[in-house]
């Protein structure tokens, strides 16, 4: 239909959200999950014209209109026009996918857990054919997210200390985010031991498992920065209570957390002296960035080699082993799991 694209999907990775829907996280049934992808544009709709048949493209949850008070003002890429749609249809309000005779949900605008997908072009972002399918199905959510969070969205500052809570994909990029600026201490906090060699492998510098220390997560973190906690801190994990060992970790009157990682906890309580006393938290989706003006960004790097994801990938399955996918996620080894489609 106008305005939309319709691509044949070369790779898909699967990331924690899928698993949330997976278990009945937004009740939508029956669903094509996955919003990490890349395709080859096959069709295009009435309309397009900024992509053509034979793009390479990676589907996005959010959008960008660029002209919307938010896009206009430069300080979020929270897009009023093209916001994450968690309705499971098409912006229209129906659905492009059927088994069956009957119909399918999407999941927000990608369902890359197919060989094809339809989606708005407004979330989909052209980028250079000349990176890997594999590296590229990692930048349409997961990697972006954290590496984003730590180079555009809190800018962590050369020589600054950051602790990084949850070394899973989203953490392991906010890691490799804080290396690229210059941080001079990334202290990485997982309850899984071999996450550590995997830290340290992309760049941090000390590991704490909060399982074996013996007190609270922040407490080491302070002892680890001479007392005074670490400038930028990540929750990566979704756990409810390590967002509050996030924030004590951070120091007093300066520091930031960034709150990334989504779990089924909504509400929790907070130590309001910690923030009386210049502490600050902030929201971050897709790390800051904006699909159509900053993905590129990131392509480039790849490509240039100042960021290499070579080794982000554990393990790849193909399409038809789709449930091995979700079991393999869960080994203390894994890190980003690849469905070749």
């Amino acid at each position: 239909m106008a305005s939309e694209v319709r691509l044949r999907i070369l790779r898909a990775s699967l990331c924690h959200t899928d698993v949330l829907r997976w278990h009945g996280m937004q009740k939508l049934f029956p669903r094509v999950l996955g919003h990490e992808g890349v395709g080859v544009v096959e069709s295009v709709g009435e309309g397009v014209t900024d992509i053509k048949v034979g793009d390479t493209v990676i589907p996005t949850f959010i959008g960008e209109c660029g002209a919307c008070p938010n896009c206009a003002s430069g300080e979020t890429n929270v897009c009023r026009a093209y916001p994450v749609n968690f309705s499971g249809l098409m912006p229209d309000g129906t659905s492009r996918m059927s088994a069956r005779g009957h119909k399918l949900y999407h999941m927000f605008s990608c369902s890359t857990f197919s060989e094809y997908t339809v989606a708005s072009i407004n979330y989909v972002a052209k980028i250079d054919q000349r990176v890997p399918p594999t590296v590229a199905s990692l930048l349409s959510c997961g990697f972006t997210t954290g590496f984003g969070a730590a180079w555009k969205a809190a800018k962590v500052e050369e020589g600054s200390t950051v602790a990084v809570l949850g070394l899973g994909g989203v953490g392991i990029a906010v890691v490799m985010g804080a290396k690229l600026m210059g941080a001079s201490r990334i202290i990485g906090v997982d309850v899984n031991d071999k996450k550590k060699e995997t830290g340290e492998a992309f760049g941090a510098t000390d590991f704490v498992n909060p399982t074996e220390i013996g007190k609270p997560t922040h407490e080491v973190i302070r002892e680890l920065t001479d007392g005074l906690g670490v400038d930028y801190s990540f929750e990566c994990s979704g756990a409810a209570t390590a967002l509050n060992e996030a924030v004590e970790s951070t120091k007093a009157g300066s520091g930031l957390t960034m709150v990334i990682g989504a779990g089924t906890q909504k509400v929790m309580p907070f130590n309001v002296e910690s923030f009386l006393g210049g502490r600050t938290m902030k929201g971050c989706l897709f790390g800051g960035m904006k699909p159509r003006s900053d993905i590129h960004l990131i392509v480039d790097k790849c490509l240039n080699k100042e960021v290499q994801l070579d080794g982000f990938v554990t393990h790849e399955v193909e399409l038809d082993d789709i449930n091995d996918a979700f079991k393999l996620l869960k080994l203390p080894e894994c890190l980003k799991v690849v469905i070749k489609i």
